[in-house]
């Protein structure tokens, strides 16, 4: 089967997975539209990019009004959305319910939960024109039980809310896919270890969900550290 170039609206795609799922799609022969809230390092990866392939709104992707003018300024600019992929997550410092900051639980779920709502929403009736692609992140803590995790427990809805919209997708020939993967190596920890995932990996996961036939709907893509 031979590719078809795709138009791809990424969140939180400054850094991390985001940025390097937007170089790979790019490498691969797609179109990208990215949004976060930084605007220096958006510009920044369109200029590596180019104005030819990409494509970028700065917006805080919790506030549906940002967002909204990010999915319009890209309708505007490619004329079509393909996919979107809601990936911008956040964590929290402290784990646990007693201990845990209830500040950082709101911002958390505004981010993890809210934010992955509101880019479904907005983004949905141009991919339904399109019969298109929604893909998200999740996180293997979304797929296992860990004590004290509120962190996890977003990312069990985010998961649970992946599962439920392929079904609703499917109505209408549109795939939806949920990325879990396991720690990967981005600014998202403190810690920089070698026995994580790097986010090119998930990225990789991302453009094989994409590029799959059309009849193969890619539900879940789960990666895990292989050491």
């Amino acid at each position: 089967m031979t590719m078809q170039e795709k138009t791809v609206f990424i969140t939180g795609a400054s850094s991390g997975i985001g940025k390097a799922t937007a170089r790979l799609l790019v490498k691969s022969g797609h179109k990208v539209a990215l949004t976060a809230r930084s605007k220096d390092k958006l510009e920044a990866l369109v200029n590596e990019l180019g104005n030819e392939n990409a494509f970028a709104v700065a917006a805080d992707a919790t506030n549906f009004d940002e967002l909204k003018n990010a999915v319009d300024k890209t309708i505007e600019h490619y004329g079509k959305l393909d996919a979107a992929f809601a990936n911008a997550g956040k964590g929290v410092s402290k784990a646990g319910t007693e201990e845990g900051d209830p500040d950082e639980w709101a911002q958390m779920i505004d981010i993890n939960i809210n934010a992955l709502l509101w880019t479904a929403k907005l983004t949905l009736p141009h991919l339904r024109k399109s019969q298109g692609h929604f893909l998200l992140t999740s996180s293997a803590a979304g797929r296992t039980s860990i004590k004290g995790s509120i962190y996890g427990a977003t990312k069990w809805f985010a998961y649970g809310f992946g599962r439920n919209l392929a079904e609703e997708m499917k109505e209408w020939k549109g795939r939806c896919t949920t990325i879990c993967p396991g720690m990967v190596n981005t600014p998202f920890f403190d810690e920089d270890k070698e026995d994580k995932l790097q986010p090119d990996d998930v990225a990789e996961a991302v453009l094989y969900a994409i590029n799959a036939n059309p009849r193969n709907s890619v539900r879940e893509v789960y990666l895990m550290p292989a050491y």
